[in-house]
Protein backbone atom coordinates (compact mmCIF):
# COMPACT_ATOMS: atom_id res chain seq x y z
CA UNK A 1 0.00 0.00 0.00
CA UNK A 2 1.06 3.58 -0.65
CA UNK A 3 0.59 7.06 0.80
CA UNK A 4 0.97 10.49 -0.77
CA UNK A 5 2.49 13.45 1.06
CA UNK A 6 2.19 17.05 -0.12
CA UNK A 7 4.35 19.91 1.16
CA UNK A 8 2.87 23.31 0.25
CA UNK A 9 5.75 25.76 0.47
CA UNK A 10 6.01 29.38 -0.58
CA UNK A 11 8.64 28.56 -3.23
CA UNK A 12 7.36 25.20 -4.49
CA UNK A 13 4.95 22.31 -4.01
CA UNK A 14 6.57 18.96 -3.28
CA UNK A 15 4.91 15.57 -3.47
CA UNK A 16 6.13 12.14 -2.39
CA UNK A 17 4.77 8.61 -2.82
CA UNK A 18 5.65 6.32 0.09
CA UNK A 19 5.65 2.53 0.05
CA UNK A 20 4.39 1.83 3.56
CA UNK A 21 5.74 -1.72 3.60
CA UNK A 22 9.35 -0.68 2.97
CA UNK A 23 9.25 2.90 4.28
CA UNK A 24 10.87 4.08 1.05
CA UNK A 25 9.66 6.96 -1.10
CA UNK A 26 9.33 5.44 -4.56
CA UNK A 27 8.66 8.71 -6.39
CA UNK A 28 8.80 12.44 -5.77
CA UNK A 29 8.04 15.61 -7.68
CA UNK A 30 8.53 19.34 -7.25
CA UNK A 31 6.45 21.96 -9.05
CA UNK A 32 6.92 24.42 -10.59
CA UNK A 33 10.40 24.09 -12.08
CA UNK A 34 11.20 27.66 -11.06
CA UNK A 35 10.36 29.09 -7.66
CA UNK A 36 6.82 30.37 -7.25
CA UNK A 37 6.51 34.12 -7.14
CA UNK A 38 5.62 36.00 -3.99
CA UNK A 39 3.62 39.12 -4.81
CA UNK A 40 4.60 42.30 -2.98
CA UNK A 41 1.88 44.86 -3.79
CA UNK A 42 3.19 47.15 -1.02
CA UNK A 43 6.43 47.22 0.97
CA UNK A 44 6.45 44.55 3.72
CA UNK A 45 3.50 42.70 2.15
CA UNK A 46 3.72 39.13 0.83
CA UNK A 47 0.89 37.37 -0.96
CA UNK A 48 0.21 34.31 -3.10
CA UNK A 49 -2.87 33.03 -4.94
CA UNK A 50 -4.07 29.89 -3.12
CA UNK A 51 -5.44 28.51 -6.38
CA UNK A 52 -1.88 28.47 -7.72
CA UNK A 53 -0.95 26.00 -4.95
CA UNK A 54 -3.79 23.75 -6.07
CA UNK A 55 -2.69 23.90 -9.71
CA UNK A 56 0.84 22.88 -8.72
CA UNK A 57 -0.57 20.01 -6.61
CA UNK A 58 -2.36 18.79 -9.73
CA UNK A 59 0.87 18.93 -11.75
CA UNK A 60 2.95 17.31 -9.01
CA UNK A 61 0.45 14.47 -8.61
CA UNK A 62 0.52 13.85 -12.35
CA UNK A 63 4.31 13.64 -12.26
CA UNK A 64 4.20 11.20 -9.33
CA UNK A 65 1.82 8.87 -11.13
CA UNK A 66 3.86 9.07 -14.34
CA UNK A 67 7.08 8.21 -12.50
CA UNK A 68 5.74 5.22 -10.61
CA UNK A 69 2.91 3.03 -11.85
CA UNK A 70 0.51 2.49 -8.98
CA UNK A 71 -3.15 1.56 -8.88
CA UNK A 72 -4.89 4.57 -7.25
CA UNK A 73 -6.86 2.10 -5.12
CA UNK A 74 -3.56 1.15 -3.44
CA UNK A 75 -3.10 4.72 -2.18
CA UNK A 76 -4.62 4.54 1.29
CA UNK A 77 -4.14 8.07 2.57
CA UNK A 78 -2.95 11.61 1.89
CA UNK A 79 -0.88 13.81 4.21
CA UNK A 80 -0.45 17.58 4.02
CA UNK A 81 2.34 19.84 5.25
CA UNK A 82 2.12 23.55 4.60
CA UNK A 83 3.68 26.97 5.04
CA UNK A 84 2.65 28.22 8.47
CA UNK A 85 0.86 31.39 9.64
CA UNK A 86 -0.79 32.22 6.31
CA UNK A 87 -4.39 33.42 5.96
CA UNK A 88 -6.81 32.19 3.29
CA UNK A 89 -10.37 33.55 3.20
CA UNK A 90 -13.21 31.84 1.35
CA UNK A 91 -16.88 32.62 0.86
CA UNK A 92 -19.84 30.29 1.44
CA UNK A 93 -19.18 28.70 -1.98
CA UNK A 94 -15.57 27.96 -0.95
CA UNK A 95 -14.27 30.53 -3.43
CA UNK A 96 -11.12 32.45 -2.54
CA UNK A 97 -11.90 36.08 -1.73
CA UNK A 98 -8.40 37.57 -1.93
CA UNK A 99 -4.78 36.48 -2.25
CA UNK A 100 -3.42 34.64 0.78
CA UNK A 101 -1.47 36.78 3.24
CA UNK A 102 1.50 34.48 3.78
CA UNK A 103 3.95 33.90 6.62
CA UNK A 104 6.52 36.60 5.79
CA UNK A 105 3.95 39.39 5.29
CA UNK A 106 4.52 42.11 7.89
CA UNK A 107 1.44 44.32 7.52
CA UNK A 108 -0.14 43.19 10.80
CA UNK A 109 2.88 43.71 13.05
CA UNK A 110 1.52 46.89 14.67
CA UNK A 111 -1.90 45.29 15.15
CA UNK A 112 -0.35 42.36 16.99
CA UNK A 113 1.96 44.52 19.06
CA UNK A 114 -0.96 46.71 20.12
CA UNK A 115 -2.99 43.63 21.07
CA UNK A 116 -0.07 42.35 23.12
CA UNK A 117 -0.08 45.58 25.08
CA UNK A 118 -3.86 46.08 25.40
CA UNK A 119 -4.79 42.48 26.18
CA UNK A 120 -1.92 42.37 28.64
CA UNK A 121 1.45 40.76 28.13
CA UNK A 122 0.90 38.50 31.12
CA UNK A 123 -2.38 37.21 29.72
CA UNK A 124 -1.03 36.68 26.20
CA UNK A 125 2.07 34.84 27.36
CA UNK A 126 0.26 32.64 29.88
CA UNK A 127 -2.66 31.73 27.59
CA UNK A 128 -1.37 32.08 24.00
CA UNK A 129 2.30 31.48 24.94
CA UNK A 130 3.03 34.19 22.36
CA UNK A 131 2.31 37.75 21.43
CA UNK A 132 -0.47 37.88 18.79
CA UNK A 133 2.35 39.43 16.75
CA UNK A 134 2.20 39.00 13.01
CA UNK A 135 0.31 35.73 13.10
CA UNK A 136 -2.90 34.65 11.38
CA UNK A 137 -5.34 36.20 13.86
CA UNK A 138 -3.70 39.61 13.50
CA UNK A 139 -3.76 39.30 9.70
CA UNK A 140 -7.49 38.63 9.86
CA UNK A 141 -7.96 41.72 12.02
CA UNK A 142 -6.08 43.71 9.35
CA UNK A 143 -8.61 42.59 6.74
CA UNK A 144 -11.44 43.56 9.09
CA UNK A 145 -9.99 47.06 9.48
CA UNK A 146 -8.83 47.67 5.92
CA UNK A 147 -11.11 45.57 3.69
CA UNK A 148 -14.44 45.59 5.58
CA UNK A 149 -16.61 44.84 2.54
CA UNK A 150 -14.52 41.76 1.81
CA UNK A 151 -14.49 40.77 5.48
CA UNK A 152 -18.29 40.68 5.49
CA UNK A 153 -18.22 38.03 2.75
CA UNK A 154 -15.88 35.65 4.61
CA UNK A 155 -17.48 32.32 5.46
CA UNK A 156 -14.34 30.55 6.70
CA UNK A 157 -10.72 31.49 7.36
CA UNK A 158 -8.04 28.88 7.10
CA UNK A 159 -4.36 28.16 6.93
CA UNK A 160 -2.75 27.16 3.61
CA UNK A 161 -2.91 23.45 4.45
CA UNK A 162 -6.55 23.76 5.48
CA UNK A 163 -7.30 25.26 2.06
CA UNK A 164 -5.65 22.37 0.22
CA UNK A 165 -7.50 19.88 2.42
CA UNK A 166 -10.74 21.67 1.54
CA UNK A 167 -9.93 21.39 -2.17
CA UNK A 168 -9.37 17.67 -1.67
CA UNK A 169 -12.35 16.87 0.55
CA UNK A 170 -14.81 19.73 0.13
CA UNK A 171 -14.76 20.26 3.91
CA UNK A 172 -13.38 23.24 5.85
CA UNK A 173 -11.41 21.98 8.86
CA UNK A 174 -8.29 22.74 10.87
CA UNK A 175 -6.25 21.27 13.74
CA UNK A 176 -5.37 22.38 17.26
CA UNK A 177 -1.77 22.70 16.15
CA UNK A 178 -2.92 24.96 13.32
CA UNK A 179 -5.02 27.10 15.63
CA UNK A 180 -2.03 27.51 17.93
CA UNK A 181 0.19 28.72 15.08
CA UNK A 182 -2.43 31.36 14.26
CA UNK A 183 -2.48 32.39 17.98
CA UNK A 184 -6.13 31.37 18.22
CA UNK A 185 -5.48 28.66 20.84
CA UNK A 186 -5.70 29.06 24.63
CA UNK A 187 -3.14 26.67 26.14
CA UNK A 188 -4.49 27.23 29.66
CA UNK A 189 -8.14 26.55 28.86
CA UNK A 190 -7.39 24.05 26.07
CA UNK A 191 -9.82 25.71 23.66
CA UNK A 192 -10.06 28.56 21.17
CA UNK A 193 -9.05 31.73 23.00
CA UNK A 194 -12.24 33.69 23.71
CA UNK A 195 -10.42 36.82 24.90
CA UNK A 196 -8.49 37.18 21.65
CA UNK A 197 -11.62 36.73 19.54
CA UNK A 198 -13.44 39.31 21.66
CA UNK A 199 -10.58 41.81 21.46
CA UNK A 200 -10.31 41.43 17.67
CA UNK A 201 -14.11 41.25 17.27
CA UNK A 202 -13.79 37.96 15.36
CA UNK A 203 -16.78 35.61 15.23
CA UNK A 204 -15.70 32.10 16.22
CA UNK A 205 -17.93 30.77 13.41
CA UNK A 206 -15.29 31.98 10.94
CA UNK A 207 -12.93 29.32 12.27
CA UNK A 208 -13.10 25.85 10.78
CA UNK A 209 -14.08 22.69 12.63
CA UNK A 210 -11.27 20.93 14.50
CA UNK A 211 -10.01 17.55 13.26
CA UNK A 212 -7.15 15.47 14.70
CA UNK A 213 -3.65 15.86 13.32
CA UNK A 214 -3.53 12.09 12.74
CA UNK A 215 -6.78 10.48 11.63
CA UNK A 216 -9.44 10.71 8.95
CA UNK A 217 -10.02 14.41 8.23
CA UNK A 218 -12.19 13.95 5.15
CA UNK A 219 -12.28 11.96 1.94
CA UNK A 220 -11.32 12.80 -1.61
CA UNK A 221 -14.34 14.05 -3.55
CA UNK A 222 -15.20 12.59 -6.93
CA UNK A 223 -14.31 15.89 -8.61
CA UNK A 224 -10.94 16.20 -6.88
CA UNK A 225 -10.16 12.55 -7.55
CA UNK A 226 -10.89 12.96 -11.25
CA UNK A 227 -8.70 16.05 -11.42
CA UNK A 228 -5.78 14.35 -9.66
CA UNK A 229 -6.11 10.87 -11.14
CA UNK A 230 -6.69 9.34 -7.70
CA UNK A 231 -9.48 7.19 -6.28
CA UNK A 232 -12.62 8.85 -4.88
CA UNK A 233 -12.94 8.35 -1.15
CA UNK A 234 -9.18 8.28 -0.50
CA UNK A 235 -8.90 9.76 3.02
CA UNK A 236 -6.85 12.75 4.10
CA UNK A 237 -5.30 11.42 7.31
CA UNK A 238 -2.60 13.90 8.41
CA UNK A 239 -2.05 17.65 8.44
CA UNK A 240 0.63 19.84 10.03
CA UNK A 241 2.48 23.11 9.52
CA UNK A 242 5.80 22.79 7.74
CA UNK A 243 7.98 23.13 10.82
CA UNK A 244 6.10 20.72 13.12
CA UNK A 245 5.98 18.40 10.11
CA UNK A 246 9.70 18.83 9.44
CA UNK A 247 10.36 17.81 13.05
CA UNK A 248 8.00 14.86 12.69
CA UNK A 249 9.64 13.81 9.42
CA UNK A 250 12.95 13.62 11.33
CA UNK A 251 11.38 11.63 14.19
CA UNK A 252 11.72 14.59 16.55
CA UNK A 253 8.85 13.91 18.93
CA UNK A 254 10.17 13.84 22.50
CA UNK A 255 11.37 16.54 24.94
CA UNK A 256 14.97 17.52 24.34
CA UNK A 257 14.95 16.59 20.66
CA UNK A 258 15.42 19.29 18.01
CA UNK A 259 15.12 19.71 14.27
CA UNK A 260 16.33 22.39 11.94
CA UNK A 261 15.69 23.42 8.38
CA UNK A 262 17.17 26.04 6.08
CA UNK A 263 14.93 26.58 3.08
CA UNK A 264 13.47 29.99 2.19
CA UNK A 265 13.47 30.68 5.91
CA UNK A 266 15.54 28.98 8.57
CA UNK A 267 14.11 27.34 11.66
CA UNK A 268 15.28 25.58 14.78
CA UNK A 269 12.42 23.67 16.41
CA UNK A 270 12.77 21.97 19.80
CA UNK A 271 10.20 19.77 21.55
CA UNK A 272 9.26 20.71 25.10
CA UNK A 273 6.89 19.14 27.62
CA UNK A 274 5.94 22.46 29.21
CA UNK A 275 3.81 25.45 28.26
CA UNK A 276 6.86 27.70 28.15
CA UNK A 277 7.36 31.06 26.45
CA UNK A 278 9.88 33.77 25.76
CA UNK A 279 8.92 36.94 27.63
CA UNK A 280 9.56 39.04 24.51
CA UNK A 281 7.91 36.49 22.16
CA UNK A 282 11.06 36.40 20.03
CA UNK A 283 10.68 32.64 19.71
CA UNK A 284 7.28 31.00 19.75
CA UNK A 285 5.56 27.97 21.20
CA UNK A 286 3.02 25.95 19.25
CA UNK A 287 1.24 22.62 19.76
CA UNK A 288 3.35 19.77 18.36
CA UNK A 289 1.90 17.01 16.21
CA UNK A 290 1.94 14.34 18.96
CA UNK A 291 0.52 16.46 21.76
CA UNK A 292 -2.24 14.81 23.79
CA UNK A 293 -4.00 15.58 27.10
CA UNK A 294 -1.80 13.16 29.03
CA UNK A 295 1.53 14.17 27.46
CA UNK A 296 2.21 17.80 26.70
CA UNK A 297 4.29 18.12 23.56
CA UNK A 298 4.91 21.63 22.32
CA UNK A 299 7.29 22.86 19.67
CA UNK A 300 9.42 25.91 20.50
CA UNK A 301 10.23 27.54 17.19
CA UNK A 302 12.74 30.20 16.27
CA UNK A 303 12.54 31.49 12.73
CA UNK A 304 14.97 33.49 10.60
CA UNK A 305 13.04 34.77 7.58
CA UNK A 306 16.08 35.49 5.43
CA UNK A 307 17.82 32.15 4.89
CA UNK A 308 17.71 30.35 1.54
CA UNK A 309 16.06 33.41 0.05
CA UNK A 310 19.23 35.40 0.85
CA UNK A 311 21.40 32.82 -0.89
CA UNK A 312 18.97 32.71 -3.82
CA UNK A 313 19.07 36.50 -4.08
CA UNK A 314 22.85 36.38 -4.29
CA UNK A 315 22.76 33.60 -6.90
CA UNK A 316 20.41 35.61 -9.09
CA UNK A 317 22.51 38.72 -8.60
CA UNK A 318 25.73 36.99 -9.64
CA UNK A 319 24.11 35.04 -12.48
CA UNK A 320 25.21 31.92 -14.39
CA UNK A 321 26.35 29.96 -11.36
CA UNK A 322 25.00 26.89 -9.59
CA UNK A 323 24.57 26.45 -5.86
CA UNK A 324 27.35 23.81 -5.68
CA UNK A 325 29.66 26.24 -7.49
CA UNK A 326 28.70 28.96 -5.02
CA UNK A 327 29.50 26.64 -2.12
CA UNK A 328 32.90 25.79 -3.59
CA UNK A 329 33.68 29.44 -4.19
CA UNK A 330 32.56 30.49 -0.71
CA UNK A 331 34.86 27.88 0.84
CA UNK A 332 37.85 29.61 -0.76
CA UNK A 333 37.38 32.62 1.53
CA UNK A 334 38.64 32.42 5.14
CA UNK A 335 36.41 32.03 8.19
CA UNK A 336 34.98 35.48 8.85
CA UNK A 337 35.18 36.41 5.14
CA UNK A 338 38.07 38.79 5.81
CA UNK A 339 35.86 41.06 7.94
CA UNK A 340 32.88 41.18 5.56
CA UNK A 341 29.59 40.80 7.43
CA UNK A 342 26.06 40.10 6.17
CA UNK A 343 22.92 40.57 8.27
CA UNK A 344 20.25 38.64 6.32
CA UNK A 345 17.14 40.39 7.63
CA UNK A 346 15.66 41.39 4.28
CA UNK A 347 12.55 39.21 4.19
CA UNK A 348 10.06 41.01 6.40
CA UNK A 349 9.74 41.59 10.12
CA UNK A 350 11.92 39.23 12.14
CA UNK A 351 10.43 37.74 15.29
CA UNK A 352 13.86 37.20 16.85
CA UNK A 353 14.38 40.97 16.49
CA UNK A 354 11.06 41.69 18.28
CA UNK A 355 9.20 42.05 14.96
CA UNK A 356 11.49 44.76 13.63
CA UNK A 357 12.00 45.15 9.88
CA UNK A 358 15.56 46.40 9.61
CA UNK A 359 16.33 45.11 6.11
CA UNK A 360 19.45 43.24 5.08
CA UNK A 361 22.85 44.87 5.55
CA UNK A 362 26.30 44.23 4.11
CA UNK A 363 28.91 45.70 6.42
CA UNK A 364 32.65 46.43 6.16
CA UNK A 365 32.76 45.89 2.39
CA UNK A 366 36.20 46.81 1.04
CA UNK A 367 36.37 47.22 -2.76
CA UNK A 368 40.08 46.47 -2.82
CA UNK A 369 39.89 43.37 -0.66
CA UNK A 370 36.61 41.54 -1.03
CA UNK A 371 35.72 39.34 -4.00
CA UNK A 372 32.74 37.15 -4.86
CA UNK A 373 34.02 34.36 -2.63
CA UNK A 374 34.01 36.64 0.41
CA UNK A 375 30.44 37.76 -0.22
CA UNK A 376 29.22 34.21 -0.75
CA UNK A 377 30.84 33.07 2.47
CA UNK A 378 29.59 36.09 4.39
CA UNK A 379 26.01 35.34 3.32
CA UNK A 380 26.22 31.75 4.55
CA UNK A 381 27.91 32.77 7.79
CA UNK A 382 25.37 35.56 8.32
CA UNK A 383 22.53 33.05 8.01
CA UNK A 384 24.21 30.71 10.51
CA UNK A 385 24.81 33.59 12.92
CA UNK A 386 21.16 34.67 12.66
CA UNK A 387 20.05 31.14 13.49
CA UNK A 388 22.48 30.97 16.40
CA UNK A 389 21.16 34.28 17.71
CA UNK A 390 17.74 32.64 17.91
CA UNK A 391 19.18 29.57 19.59
CA UNK A 392 20.72 31.82 22.24
CA UNK A 393 17.18 33.04 22.98
CA UNK A 394 15.98 29.43 23.23
CA UNK A 395 18.75 28.74 25.73
CA UNK A 396 17.24 31.45 27.95
CA UNK A 397 14.13 29.21 28.09
CA UNK A 398 16.28 26.30 29.33
CA UNK A 399 16.28 24.72 25.89
CA UNK A 400 19.94 23.84 25.60
CA UNK A 401 20.33 22.10 22.26
CA UNK A 402 23.27 19.79 21.75
CA UNK A 403 22.13 17.74 18.75
CA UNK A 404 19.90 18.67 15.81
CA UNK A 405 18.45 16.64 12.95
CA UNK A 406 18.00 18.01 9.46
CA UNK A 407 17.09 16.81 6.01
CA UNK A 408 19.92 16.58 3.51
CA UNK A 409 18.55 19.50 1.51
CA UNK A 410 18.61 23.25 0.90
CA UNK A 411 21.38 25.10 2.77
CA UNK A 412 22.47 21.89 4.50
CA UNK A 413 23.77 20.69 1.14
CA UNK A 414 26.62 23.18 1.63
CA UNK A 415 29.63 21.72 3.53
CA UNK A 416 30.60 25.24 4.56
CA UNK A 417 27.14 25.92 5.98
CA UNK A 418 27.19 22.67 7.95
CA UNK A 419 30.67 23.42 9.32
CA UNK A 420 29.72 26.96 10.35
CA UNK A 421 26.46 25.80 11.96
CA UNK A 422 28.01 22.97 13.98
CA UNK A 423 30.92 25.05 15.26
CA UNK A 424 29.07 28.30 15.96
CA UNK A 425 26.21 26.61 17.82
CA UNK A 426 28.37 23.81 19.29
CA UNK A 427 25.91 21.15 18.16
CA UNK A 428 26.12 17.79 16.47
CA UNK A 429 24.21 17.75 13.15
CA UNK A 430 22.58 14.57 11.87
CA UNK A 431 21.49 14.63 8.22
CA UNK A 432 18.73 12.31 6.99
CA UNK A 433 17.31 11.24 3.64
CA UNK A 434 13.92 12.83 4.16
CA UNK A 435 11.95 15.98 3.47
CA UNK A 436 8.59 17.54 4.30
CA UNK A 437 6.63 15.68 1.62
CA UNK A 438 8.04 12.32 2.77
CA UNK A 439 7.18 13.26 6.35
CA UNK A 440 3.61 14.11 5.35
CA UNK A 441 3.31 10.71 3.65
CA UNK A 442 4.57 8.96 6.81
CA UNK A 443 2.07 10.97 8.85
CA UNK A 444 -0.69 9.86 6.49
CA UNK A 445 0.28 6.23 7.05
CA UNK A 446 0.00 6.67 10.83
CA UNK A 447 -3.23 8.62 10.54
CA UNK A 448 -4.79 5.94 8.35
CA UNK A 449 -3.93 3.32 10.97
CA UNK A 450 -1.76 1.19 8.70
CA UNK A 451 1.55 1.98 10.41
CA UNK A 452 2.37 2.69 14.04
CA UNK A 453 4.69 5.48 15.12
CA UNK A 454 7.59 3.09 15.71
CA UNK A 455 7.41 1.62 12.21
CA UNK A 456 6.66 4.87 10.40
CA UNK A 457 10.33 5.75 10.02
CA UNK A 458 11.47 2.57 8.33
CA UNK A 459 13.50 3.49 5.28
CA UNK A 460 14.81 6.72 6.81
CA UNK A 461 18.61 6.72 7.09
CA UNK A 462 21.17 8.98 8.71
CA UNK A 463 23.43 10.01 5.84
CA UNK A 464 26.11 11.86 7.78
CA UNK A 465 27.00 13.31 11.17
CA UNK A 466 28.85 16.60 11.56
CA UNK A 467 30.52 17.26 14.91
CA UNK A 468 32.08 20.48 16.19
CA UNK A 469 35.84 20.87 15.86
CA UNK A 470 37.52 22.58 18.82
CA UNK A 471 39.92 24.66 16.72
CA UNK A 472 37.26 25.78 14.26
CA UNK A 473 34.82 26.43 17.05
CA UNK A 474 37.10 29.06 18.58
CA UNK A 475 37.39 30.85 15.23
CA UNK A 476 33.66 30.79 14.52
CA UNK A 477 32.72 31.96 18.00
CA UNK A 478 35.11 34.92 17.70
CA UNK A 479 33.62 35.89 14.33
CA UNK A 480 30.11 35.43 15.73
CA UNK A 481 30.98 37.80 18.58
CA UNK A 482 31.99 40.46 16.07
CA UNK A 483 28.77 39.85 14.12
CA UNK A 484 26.73 40.26 17.34
CA UNK A 485 28.37 43.62 17.98
CA UNK A 486 27.41 44.68 14.48
CA UNK A 487 23.81 43.58 15.02
CA UNK A 488 23.58 45.52 18.25
CA UNK A 489 24.70 48.63 16.37
CA UNK A 490 22.01 48.08 13.72
CA UNK A 491 19.32 47.69 16.38
CA UNK A 492 20.18 50.90 18.21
Amino acid sequence: MYFIGYDIGSSSIKAALLNADTGICVASATCPEKEMAIDVPHPSWAEQDPESWWQEIIRATGLLLSRFAVDPAQIKGIGIAYQMHGLVCVDKNQQVLRPAIIWCDSRAVDIGNTAFKNMGETYCLSHLLNSPGNFTASKLRWIQENEPHLYERIHKVMLPGDFIAMKLTGEAATTISGLSEGTFWDFTENRVDAALLKYYNIDEQLLSAIVPTFGVQGQLTAAAAATLGLAPGTPVTYRAGDQPNNAFSLNVLQPGEAATTAGTSGVVYAVHDKNSFDKKSRVNTFVHVNNDPAHTRNGVLMCLNGTGIANSWLKNLVGDITYPEMNQLAAQAPIGAAGLQVFPFGNGAERILENKSIGATVSHLNFNRHQRAHLMRAVQEGIVFGLNYGMDIMAEMDLNIHRVRAGHANMFLSPLFREAFANTANVVIELYNTDGAAGAARGAAIGAGYVNAADAFRGMECLSVIEPNAALQTQYRDVYGDWLNGLRTLLQ
